[in-house]
């Protein structure tokens, strides 16, 4: 990717959070994907010096979907899809009607286009952390990573049922995939 500024988001990418069950009872539940169906970011790269290079993403909460729920007794129906996006967005979780957005904002960047690391503050339920992101390019436009997650650590208590004998995880994954970059005008580089 050559030096300038980049926007990207849902149109030309994937952004997934998976969860892993705990508990006695977890081989009732499910290990969830859940996407991220709208999001937006933007870059500013600087290829030979990472550290003047930045990373801004914005996700909208309410759009959060179940896409994927593995293990478990019985297969996840479209119910359940519906239940577990409302217990998401309740006040236990999300608080999506408070809280629309989660967002990450870059601090500093370190290592090459194909092997880097984004260290940066993460916003969840008006509480900043910060948090690293792990990622890589194939050379081309293609670039994913990932990021491990404590929930607990915004306020969020991980979701349980059963009196606690099934419950999620605390630790949660985060993995991106963003095959293209689409440029923004900006210094440098001429209007679109």
């Amino acid at each position: 990717m050559c030096d300038g500024m980049y926007s990207f988001g849902q149109s030309t990418g994937r952004l997934l959070i998976k969860t892993s069950r705990s508990g006695l009872g977890r081989k009732a539940g499910h290990d969830l994907t859940i996407e991220a169906t709208r999001w937006s970011g933007n870059a500013i790269v600087v290829a030979d010096d990472p550290g003047k290079s930045s990373v801004n993403v914005t996700v909208e909460t309410e759009s959060l979907t179940v896409r994927e729920g593995s293990g478990g007794l019985k297969p996840l129906t479209d119910g359940d899809r519906t239940e577990i996006k409302k217990t998401l967005e309740g006040k236990a979780l999300l608080h999506t009607a408070q809280h629309p957005t989660i967002t990450f904002s870059s601090t500093s960047i370190t290592g090459t286009p194909q092997s880097f690391e984004i260290t940066g503050d993460l916003t969840i339920k008006g509480r900043a952390h910060s948090v690293t992101v792990h990622g890589g390019s194939d050379g081309d436009a293609m670039v994913s990573g990932w990021a491990t997650l404590t929930q607990s650590t915004w306020g969020i208590k991980p979701y349980s049922a059963f009196l606690g004998a099934l419950r999620l995880a605390d630790e949660i994954r985060i993995e991106y995939r963003v095959t293209k970059f689409e440029p923004l005008p900006g210094p440098g580089q001429p209007p679109g």
